[in-house]
């Protein structure tokens, strides 16, 4: 998919990052993430991102990434494919080829790893990364990696094929400032844990989308959240996020990294084998997967 036509792709509707399945062996389970993909497809989202940070991308090994995409790809119908990507420039560039090669429509650059890097090591980071391919990438401003309006500005004008941002960091009056410095020249995410609960606010300051986790295992009722924020039903999200977002914060914040395990949990709950987390992440006591469990049955009645 040619950048200018992911880039529109982007902004039309919600997006989300489908779980990893691992088996018994602790390796990646293909049918069950074909299938899994395979369901969310007929959701509606505008892409699916194969390896990204809810589908355990720091906990894969780099030769990894390709298989999942592949998998993805095959599954997804018409859905575009963004590839999760990151730790090291030398690392990060091969790994958004080998993506690339695998038949990816974007990448989603994640951030570096460990240490807090300059604005000029920055730009090059992801200046590496976008002359190593042709398609759309996407820069994700979040903990270690944040760019500032002014080496944004720059990468636009350097990197045709720069395409996104996708915003983790909660900075409102940093994003108000890219968005209105930078315009349309690209598509702005939101990219929160559990983004709903922040996606009035990211709407305000000029973003169009966000990436939805829970749309993992409750598809219809992410995008009913969504379809009534664009359309400014505050009575209506409102009531979704009292009735099911709140008391899902509660569970997230029970333990560290439950803002992956909580959905992968989910996603077992409504039936997809996808298997437990990769350390260091944890899963779910039993206590906790019913709660959950009975909060997704109450989004069903």
């Amino acid at each position: 998919m040619e950048p200018t036509t992911l880039k529109a792709a982007l902004g039309n509707g919600l997006l989300s990052f489908p779980v990893t399945p691992f088996g018994a062996d602790g390796e990646f389970n293909e049918e069950p993430y074909r299938d899994h993909v395979g369901w969310l497809s007929g959701f509606g989202a505008s892409a699916l991102f194969a390896a990204g940070g809810t589908g355990e991308f720091f906990s894969l090994a780099p030769e990894e990434v390709p298989r999942i995409v592949r998998a993805a790809k095959a599954a997804a119908g018409d859905t575009p494919i963004i590839a999760g990507c990151g730790y090291g420039t030398r690392i990060a560039v091969p790994l958004a080829q080998a993506s690339e090669e695998a038949g990816a429509d974007g990448v989603l650059l994640l951030p570096h790893y460990l240490i807090d890097g300059s604005q000029e090591g920055l730009f090059q980071h992801v200046k590496a990364v976008c002359d190593a391919v042709s398609m759309g990438v996407i820069v994700y401003n979040r903990d270690n990696s944040i760019l500032t309006a002014a080496t944004l500005a720059r990468l636009c004008d350097a990197c045709p094929n720069l395409i996104g941002f996708k915003d983790g960091s909660g900075d409102i009056g940093l994003v108000r400032q890219i968005t209105a410095m930078l315009g349309d020249r690209l598509t702005y995410m939101g990219g929160m844990p559990t983004a709903e609960l922040f996606a009035e606010a990211y709407l305000g300051a000029g973003f169009t989308t966000y990436s939805s986790a829970v749309f993992n295992f409750v598809p219809q009722l992410a995008q009913d959240f969504h379809t009534a924020l664009r359309a400014g039903d505050r009575i209506r999200t409102e009531q979704i996020l009292c009735d099911f977002f709140y008391p899902f914060m509660d569970i997230r914040n029970r333990e560290k990294g439950y803002a992956v395990a909580a959905i992968k949990a989910g996603v077992r709950l409504v039936g997809y084998d996808v298997g437990p987390v990769r350390p260091p992440l944890s899963d779910l006591t039993a206590e906790e997967e019913d709660m959950l469990a009975g909060l997704i049955n109450a989004t069903r009645r």
